[in-house]
């Protein structure tokens, strides 16, 4: 079966339609970047792999994720991780950094009085912090944390059961430019271990690593194809409908109006 394979995929919020019948495949190893306008359906569409947001159910809707349509959610989070503004919001809490890592292990936000954590357990949390430059940080309460500390934090998180796919919601969001290149870098060695498919708004953040881009507007794929050949100045604007610039270098692209 697909790595991934949703089809015909319809979310209604308050009466409105987010995404309308929306349907693609990947392969595992095939890293994807999902751009559009705001209010396109990007953030719901990242939502409905990760099976924190249902379509309507219909006939012929379909959701293959790793090879399966049924999972259990608690094992689901093991095998795909999110990193995102809603996830960083989330975990903004008095627990310590390396309880909100170590807790992922147990599909679990930090700790309470009747879990049972493995010494192991927590030596893997160290790993995962030292790797994102937080091990000195690790007995932080979170919410203490800067915003570009936490995403660390949370990049940690995810990486810890060692996902097979690792979703990134504007993961960068609220990070200054240096900042978000660190983290860039950052992702880019977890692209041999896991499948990513990041949703962006600054093209400067999709990794050399990505090969493949689908433009989403007005909640329906509006293309879908190599990296090179989506991200050309005529199709950004009329993606955002409005002249867009468009520049690239070393395989890093960058678009201004």
């Amino acid at each position: 079966m697909d790595f991934i394979s949703l089809e015909n995929a319809t979310v209604r919020r308050e009466g409105k339609i987010i995404l309308d019948n929306v349907s693609f495949k990947s392969k595992e190893g095939e890293h994807i970047a999902i751009i559009g306008p705001n209010g396109a359906g990007k953030s719901t569409l990242i939502n409905v792999l990760y099976r924190s947001v249902y379509p309507l159910k219909k006939d012929d809707y379909r959701n293959v994720i790793l090879g399966s349509e049924r999972w259990i959610t608690s094992e689901l989070r093991k095998r795909v991780s999110l990193v995102s503004q809603t996830e960083a919001d989330f975990i903004n809490t008095g627990y310590k950094a390396i309880d909100i890592v170590c807790s992922a292990l147990y599909s679990s936000l930090g700790f309470d009085f009747h879990h049972v954590v493995k010494k192991e357990d927590y030596s893997k949390a160290e790993h995962e912090l030292e790797r994102v430059g937080m091990l000195d940080k690790k007995s932080r309460p979170v919410n203490t944390l800067s915003s570009g500390e936490l995403k660390r934090i949370l990049l940690a998180r995810a990486n810890i059961t060692k996902p097979s796919l690792l979703l990134l919601d504007e993961a960068t969001s609220a990070l200054d430019f240096p900042s978000r290149a660190d983290f860039r870098e950052l992702v880019r060695s977890y692209t041999k271990e896991s499948t990513v498919i990041m949703v962006t708004h600054e093209l400067s953040e999709i990794l050399p690593e990505v090969k493949r881009v689908i433009a989403v507007k007005n909640g329906r794929i509006f293309l879908d194809g190599k990296k090179d050949e989506v991200l050309t100045q005529k199709n950004l604007s009329l993606l955002y409908e409005r002249k867009v610039h468009l520049e690239e270098e070393d395989g890093i692209y960058s678009a201004f109006c």
